[in-house]
């Protein structure tokens, strides 16, 4: 067995002052806790596959600062001059530096144990085909995919290459959505029975999120699927039965010529609840609202944001510290590598709300009542 790192008193301080928001927001938290103090034999090895803004601006830093159980160990771009940079910054060697070529050579390569891919989606299904085929583990950002069918063939390439596949969820690590998902469960505030959601900000100009084949779609596969997501952590990890939902006129049509502009849709679900939600890239909003007979959540600011999230319920305000939500997500997926347990972000879970999201867009392209 291997012994346990010694604890600093920096990361002791971090996790006393954590400990009560790990009791009130579930064994997750705690198990989480307590992964971070232990040290592995190796640190598990994640190539990042795609060098854009979420890699630089999170998943970067994380890696270099905040994760226990993993490491920076590699990168796969598609532009060498970058790519060569960050490497040379990094301090990495030039065989873990790939194109999206050669990237099939990572087979090879014992310092890398997990490709996280953070391509835009219309891209995700080709990259975590060849990683699994690589037999590397793979995290995938979300939207998992563009169609149900590239989600399909996802999770079959990583169950033939027997590797672990999970879903880019940070939010599941997060301690305010954990404690949404305790009161839910455990009947103090839930079941929840209304839920409404809106996300959104504005675009004025083309990026790869307004064309179709890379983005999947619009602002609904971009931010309304936190909203959706939300909706089924809030009740448990239960899909809707149906969809209702209707597009926005287009406000800048040359613009989205080919995806959505906003969308306006109403999720049921098995027990008699409904979300009614909003996504846009019109302007700047954000909410979310859970409502019971026993009570309710709000999260009036930020409610899915990397860090500034703000929380109230009927009893009062949730205080919880801040965390790195792209750390513990890494070190969970690790552990789920080191220990053999499953992941709560699977492949599956992404492959749900790409089905949820098929039907919305359905039901708003047939003005009809589409079941899930």
């Amino acid at each position: 067995m291997t012994k346990p790192a010694p604890v600093s008193r920096r990361d002791f301080l971090r996790l006393a002052a954590f400990g009560s928001a790990a009791l009130a927001g579930g064994s997750g938290l705690v198990r989480l806790a307590r992964a971070q103090t232990k040290a592995p034999a190796r640190k598990l090895g994640i190539a990042l596959l795609g060098l854009g803004d979420y890699s630089l601006k999170q998943l970067r830093p994380a890696l270099m600062q905040h994760t226990n159980l993993c490491r920076l160990a590699g990168l796969v771009s598609g532009h060498p001059e970058k790519a060569a940079l960050w490497a040379q910054e990094l301090g990495l060697p030039a065989r873990n530096v790939y194109s999206y070529e050669n990237f099939d050579r990572i087979a090879d390569n014992p310092d890398i144990d997990i490709v996280y891919v953070v391509t835009p989606p219309g891209t995700h299904a080709e990259y975590v085909i060849r990683a699994a085929k690589a037999r590397k583990h793979v995290i995938c950002e979300k939207p998992l995919a563009g169609t149900v069918e590239d989600c399909d063939a996802m999770i079959a390439a990583c169950r033939a290459a027997k590797v672990r596949f999970s879903v880019g969820y940070r939010l599941h690590f997060d301690p305010y959505h954990q404690e949404m998902m305790r009161l839910a469960g455990s009947g103090e505030l839930g079941p929840f029975t209304k839920m409404s959601g809106e996300l959104g900000w504005p675009i004025t100009k083309w990026m790869w999120r307004i064309d179709k084949k890379l983005g999947g779609g619009g602002p609904m596969m971009d931010v309304g699927i936190y909203v959706v997501h939300g909706a089924c952590m809030a009740q448990g990890g239960i899909a809707p039965i149906a969809v209702t939902a209707q597009e926005d006129l287009k406000v800048n049509p040359e613009l989205f010529n080919e995806v959505e502009e906003g969308m306006r849709w109403t999720m049921e679900f098995p027990n008699g609840a409904k979300l009614d939600g909003y996504s846009t890239y019109d302007r700047n909003t954000a909410r979310f609202w859970l409502e019971s007979p026993r009570g309710w959540i709000d999260f009036p600011k930020n409610p899915f944001a990397y860090r500034g999230i703000i929380g109230t319920t009927s009893r009062g305000p949730m205080n919880f510290p801040i965390v790195n939500q792209q750390a513990r997500q890494m070190d969970d997926f690790a552990d789920c590598i080191l220990t053999g347990r499953a992941t709560v972000a699977s492949g599956e879970m992404g492959r749900r709300d790409i089905r949820i999201l098929q039907a919305i867009y359905e039901a708003a392209r047939t003005g009809k009542r589409v079941l899930v």
